[in-house]
């Protein structure tokens, strides 16, 4: 698992991506245009950044809850009369293991208990976090419309120089191995 599947560590594209985004963000929209959408992304990471400390501290709660929880009832079982044997009907008498010792909450057990709710608390608070901010970033990039067009605009161009990056990369990599498909489509003349 990857820090990128959390919300709270996700990070932009790689170095080229983020260098021909920069270049339409400075020849495609104006300063306004830029700082609203600075302005949303950081909307995005902060509300991301405050799900997940949310959901960190949720989790730890809820295993805080269980911990207690599971020690109150070991230590009413422990604390009620057990039966010490079984009697049959015909006479034979059985003795009943002691299974105290096993049902006693332990060190694993808690470690285990934290680590699964901080770590569920985090990714689920990271996700709803995540969502929340995109819809505010979202919410504030359309409220301008001619602003939400220079972006909508700009983003299209981008996308189009990405998928022509795209398209280069695998061009030259099917120069190198473009034998298979010269040999299929003779095969078809």
């Amino acid at each position: 698992m990857s820090s990128e599947s959390l919300a709270a560590f996700r990070k932009n594209a790689s170095t080229d991506l983020r260098k021909l985004s920069e270049e339409h963000l400075q020849h495609d929209l104006q300063q306004s245009d830029r700082d609203t959408l600075e302005s949303a992304a950081k909307k995005v990471s902060t509300h991301a950044t405050i799900g997940s400390a949310i959901g960190i501290g949720l989790g730890l709660f809820l295993a805080i809850r269980i911990r207690t929880a599971r020690k109150t009832m070991f230590q009413a079982f422990r604390a009620t009369e057990k039966p010490k044997a079984v009697q049959f009907a015909d006479g034979r008498t059985e003795a009943i293991p002691d299974l105290t010792p096993l049902l006693q909450p332990t060190t694993f057990g808690d470690i285990a208990t934290y680590t699964f709710f901080s770590a569920g608390g985090l990714f689920l608070g990271g996700e709803t976090g995540f969502l929340t901010g995109s819809a505010s970033a979202a919410r504030m990039i359309t409220s301008d419309p001619e602003s939400k067009k220079r972006i909508e605009s700009a983003f299209r161009k981008y996308r189009i120089d990405v998928l022509k990056k795209e398209i280069d990369q695998l061009q030259a990599q099917d120069k190198g191995s473009d034998s298979g498909w010269r040999i299929f489509n003779q095969g078809e003349n």
